[in-house]
């Protein structure tokens, strides 16, 4: 849970530009019940920056705690908030503030705030875009869970070698299906740099251990596939027919094959076989 910080700056900005709001910040949990606000867009101040909120103080404290959205119109003189960190808010001049939880497998990962330095009522459409916001964060926070889980994941004493690899090929595919369902840029990249990863572990077909004394010829270029034409071959790869893939990858049966035609072409191959082999080769799937 390392980036869970970098995930919340690109949710934070995406929230400050599609609301407008004037200060938009939040923040990860740093332990198991404080949450540390160090993502801010624009404060006027460092008050709130680095700023340790513990579960159940103040407005984040509250959301922390409850699970839910709170928000207050008045923060000095809301009732239904401890006033923990009325100093720091009041140097920032925030009066209407919502603050809404970060909840992944039903524990908070962290909080998304919003603010004007008036005491207005926040509309509905502010509420339910910081909401918005908050599940986008969710989703891809869990994903990426995911993607680390598979990647940390080994199978008990495995019969063979074989079976080893196989287990790691339907990783790969399932990695590369789950990043194209990512909004956030950034970790999108970062699931297919995992795949690109388990990629290169991957044992070539019928490779023999180098001869330290042989120059031995050339190495061919690799061959650039696109993104989505690796994705159909890392599929093929684990023998699924196209509809499987395209059931899998969220394609048509067509698309799926379209895809697959122009990754044999470049890869300058014949059939399926021929081009996951030449996919292996070229150190493009595992």
């Amino acid at each position: 849970m390392g980036d869970d910080a970098g995930a919340v700056r690109s949710a934070v900005l995406t929230l400050h530009r599609t609301t407008g709001l004037p200060m938009v910040f939040g923040g990860a949990l740093s332990g198991r019940d404080r949450l540390r606000i160090t993502e801010l867009v624009g404060n006027t101040t460092d008050s709130l920056n680095g700023l340790v909120v513990r579960h159940g103080n103040g407005l984040g404290g509250k959301s922390m705690a409850t699970g839910r959205p709170v928000w207050v119109s008045n923060y000095p003189c809301a009732a239904s908030i401890s006033h923990d960190y009325d100093k720091p808010v009041g140097r920032e001049g925030l009066l209407s503030i919502v603050a809404v939880p970060v909840v992944v497998r039903r524990r908070v990962r962290g909080v998304l705030y919003g603010a004007l330095r008036e005491p207005l009522s926040l509309a509905d459409r502010i509420v339910g875009a910081a909401v918005q916001a908050a599940r986008d964060l969710e989703q891809d926070l869990a994903v990426r869970d995911r993607a680390d889980e598979a990647l940390a994941w080994r199978p008990p004493e495995p019969p063979d070698a074989a079976a080893r690899w196989e287990e790691v090929r339907a990783v790969h595919a399932e990695l590369r299906a789950l990043a194209e369902q990512v909004a956030d840029g950034p970790t999108r990249d970062r699931l297919r740099a995992m795949t690109l990863r388990l990629a290169a572990a991957g044992p070539a077909p019928g490779a023999a251990g180098p001869d330290p004394d042989a120059a031995g010829p050339a190495v061919p270029p690799r061959p650039v596939l696109s993104p989505r034409e690796l994705d159909v071959l890392s599929y093929v790869a684990i023998g699924c027919t196209n509809a499987e893939a395209a059931d899998r990858l969220g394609l048509l049966p067509e698309t799926v094959k379209s895809y697959l035609r122009s990754a044999m072409r470049k890869l300058d191959a014949h059939t399926r076989l021929e081009a996951v082999t030449s996919a292996r080769r070229a150190g493009l799937l595992p």
